[in-house]
């Protein structure tokens, strides 16, 4: 048996038990929105890629085309989202936010905010960024290690680097 650092035994139980516990307590601060965490992650991915048919929206989400009809079923019934036929093949169903649902989204990212604040209550903002820089690499690596049927990825984690890249400077214009 090889000798293995502490850090390499540790680190994957933390990455499960940190998303665990993030997931479960996202949760609990979205019930009174009257919105799951599985919901808000559809629509916020629709709000961002407007007009998608539902059978990309539940690949590129990774998700089953039949658990993605039933999230999109409650989203439509809440108001928050359309189905329209495309207009050159009736058979594919797009899918749209409607304005109810982008003034909701407002609201659910002030609350993300809020949640988001308490998770790194009391950490130095450079280990923030380090940390956050580190998990990056590693989905980067994660990525490389996939057979491909991740689509766009270089293009998702160059967005990500801007957007981390833009809250650093407005962080830093408003210190």
């Amino acid at each position: 048996m090889v000798d293995q650092p502490d850090w390499d035994l540790r680190l994957g139980y933390l990455i499960h038990d940190v998303s665990r516990l993030r997931r479960m307590m996202f949760d609990r601060a979205l019930a009174p929105l009257g919105i799951t965490r599985s919901q808000w992650w559809v629509l916020a991915f629709i709000s961002r890629k407007d007009g998608l048919p539902q059978t990309q929206l539940a690949n590129e989400l990774d998700v089953g085309k039949v658990a993605v009809g039933a999230l999109i079923d409650r989203l439509e019934s809440s108001g928050f989202v359309l189905r329209q036929a495309d207009p050159v093949d009736r058979r594919v169903k797009r899918v749209y936010v409607t304005k109810q649902a982008r003034g909701f989204l407002e609201k659910l990212r002030k609350e993300t905010d809020k949640f988001n604040a308490k998770i790194v209550n009391g950490i130095d903002r450079k280990q923030l960024e380090a940390a956050s820089d580190a998990l990056l690499a590693m989905k980067h690596n994660l990525l490389a290690m996939s057979d491909g049927t991740v689509a766009d990825s270089g293009e998702d984690e160059a967005e990500e680097e801007t957007q981390r890249s833009k809250t650093r400077k407005k962080r830093r214009v408003a210190a």
